[in-house]
């Protein structure tokens, strides 16, 4: 199982595998960070398309096609804004990545790319979030041999140490 799973420092929207998740607001309608770049990446269809999704509630995940991307999809998830862990923000995380894993299968993707989500402008702490996208991946290969790549892309060094020691406790040697 965990030789499905590799961790790396790079560009997301430059991954080759069949769906990227982008690390989204509510509206789907492009931000800062991650959600800015996937949209500048894919280029105006995307805007076009995620305009007619209409949106998504917190931890849900919505696909869209990835146009100028190499992926074929794009995996909408809205993370939790961090508020101290009073407002259900670990489930909310948790949701996140298992919806983004289901949606990707359901699209027929066989490969899946994700950044570390909430971590950036909404706070979450690293360490903790990466516990969650690690122990959800765990439990999701457990139950769905559907996905022969999961890719975690960190945005530097602190991010790709935080993911290989926590993969190691999660995973085991």
């Amino acid at each position: 199982m965990k030789e499905k799973i590799r961790i790396i420092e790079g560009d997301i929207t430059q991954q080759p595998v069949d769906a990227i998740v982008n690390a989204a607001n509510t509206t789907l309608l492009g931000g800062g960070g991650v959600d800015g770049a996937i949209h500048r990446a894919a280029g105006p269809q995307l805007l076009e398309e995620t305009r007619q999704i209409g949106g998504c509630p917190t931890g849900e995940a919505r696909v869209s096609k990835g146009y100028r991307l190499p992926a074929r999809w794009v995996i909408h998830t809205v993370g939790p804004v961090w508020s101290g862990g009073h407002r259900n923000e670990e489930v909310l995380l948790a949701n996140c990545y298992r919806n983004s894993l289901r949606a990707a299968v359901d699209a027929g993707a066989r490969s899946i790319a994700f950044p570390s989500i909430s971590t950036g402008a909404y706070r979450f702490p690293l360490e903790r979030a990466t516990e969650i996208a690690m122990r959800e991946t765990k439990r999701f290969l457990e139950g769905d041999d559907a996905l022969k790549e999961i890719v975690f892309v960190c945005f530097g060094p602190e991010a790709l140490t935080t993911y290989q020691n926590v993969f190691q406790r999660v995973f085991g040697g």
